[in-house]
């Protein structure tokens, strides 16, 4: 299996100057490549500048300028142009798809914030067995950074970044070859509907709250928000103030992000510890987010029609303070390191559909909460017959697990 594990840097004051400067040097070296992309397809007859034509110039950009580049990894450097060459693809086939193509943009110091290091021990080396205690990580241009490694790592690392999130620093480790942890086995299976009332409701009726942690902390990022927008938008010296503005925002971010990852971790571990199976909707959250499209007035020109956008907005708010993408991402990796099995179904009418007498209609679902047949009558909580539909949408995977 692979896995990736993330452990806290703690580097001295020159190991974060120098990592600083790692960053910096690498995204000059990302814009410089894009701006050759740019101006070769606009100023010499559409040429087309690839990733193999910009990596045999590496030796020539090292040699030419020791102090920046010289003096960073080689292999770094060309998994920076690798990105650049990926954010390229990526834009020719959303243009071939007739889809909003969105052209690579230079990076600012403020949205750079990764070097990879496609192999461990091509300038960056994971101790694996440290002799004093302390584990830490030898980047090249830096020195031995001390790592606060707070769980074990399994496997053998393959990729290695190094990752700036405010004034704090990552390393990543990317490992191949991760042994399973299979868990006893329990003969429990359960099925989940996720809502935004609530965060899941399982097919046994229990309900799992929906912690909110975007609207908890709503009042104070508004208002860091407003100290913000006080200063000027457009400045050719941001001032310290500024700065100091836009990284109180950048932490409650954090904040919000570390709240949500830490309780999706624990309530996916809970599902898999106790069940064997686990059934869940196949949720297509980028679709259900997307604004609805305007409607034109036709009395009159260049108005428009109410849409419930508004209304909308809110919703596709709570949608995304759940995390219900990165829940389920979560819940499958956890499941298949302990050997569980987790069946994904059609997600469509799950809590329109009547689990005694399998009527349809949109007049089943009464509320937000109740769910009422039209047909035969049976009453309960909506979320609970979501997640009963669920178990019997899953019943023929269930039967192959048997």
């Amino acid at each position: 299996m692979m896995r990736a594990y993330t452990f806290l840097l703690r580097p001295t004051v020159r190991q974060e100057q120098a990592l600083a400067g790692m960053l910096r040097d690498h995204y000059s070296l990302y814009n410089g490549a894009l701006r050759e992309r740019r101006d070769a397809y606009r100023h010499a007859s559409r040429t087309t500048v690839r990733y193999g034509d910009q990596s045999a110039q590496l030796k020539e950009i090292r040699a030419f300028d020791p102090e920046r580049q010289g003096r960073w990894s080689f292999s770094s450097q060309q998994a920076t142009l690798r990105r650049l060459d990926r954010a390229f693809a990526a834009f020719f086939r959303r243009l071939k798809a007739g889809q909003t193509p969105g052209y690579p943009r230079f990076k600012g110091v403020g949205h750079f914030d990764t070097v990879v290091f496609p192999r461990d021990g091509d300038g960056c080396r994971w101790d694996s067995t440290p002799h004093d205690g302390q584990t830490r990580v030898r980047l090249q241009g830096v020195g031995h950074v001390r790592v606060h490694r707070h769980r074990p790592v399994r496997g053998r690392a393959k990729t290695i970044s190094v990752k700036r999130e405010g004034r704090r620093w990552y390393v990543v480790l990317a490992c191949d070859e991760v042994p399973a942890e299979p868990l006893p086995a329990t003969g429990s299976i359960v099925s989940i509907d996720m809502g935004v009332a609530h965060f899941l409701t399982t097919s046994d009726g229990e309900h799992v709250a929906n912690p909110r942690f975007l609207q908890a902390m709503a009042d104070e990022l508004a208002e860091a928000q407003r100290h913000l927008a006080t200063f000027p938008r457009r400045t050719q010296q941001r001032t310290k103030r500024h700065r100091a503005a836009a990284r109180k925002i950048a932490r409650l971010h954090a904040k919000i992000r570390r709240q949500r990852a830490d309780f999706h971790h624990k309530t996916a571990r809970a599902l898999v510890a106790d069940h064997d199976v686990i059934a869940h909707e196949r949720l297509n959250t980028a679709g259900m987010i997307r604004s609805p499209a305007a409607k034109a007035d036709p009395e009159r020109p260049g108005g428009f029609l109410p849409n419930g956008a508004a209304a909308k907005a809110g919703l596709n708010r709570s949608i995304l303070d759940a995390g219900w993408g990165l829940f389920l991402g979560i819940l499958a990796q956890k499941a298949e390191s302990a050997a569980r099995r987790v069946i994904p179904v059609d997600a469509r009418n799950t809590s329109r559909t009547c689990p005694e007498c399998g009527h349809l209609a949109k007049e089943n679902r009464v509320t937000q909460a109740k769910f009422e047949c039209t047909a035969c009558g049976f009453t309960a909580n909506a979320d609970h017959v979501g997640a009963m539909n669920v178990m019997n949408r899953a019943g023929l995977g269930l039967c192959d697990v048997a």
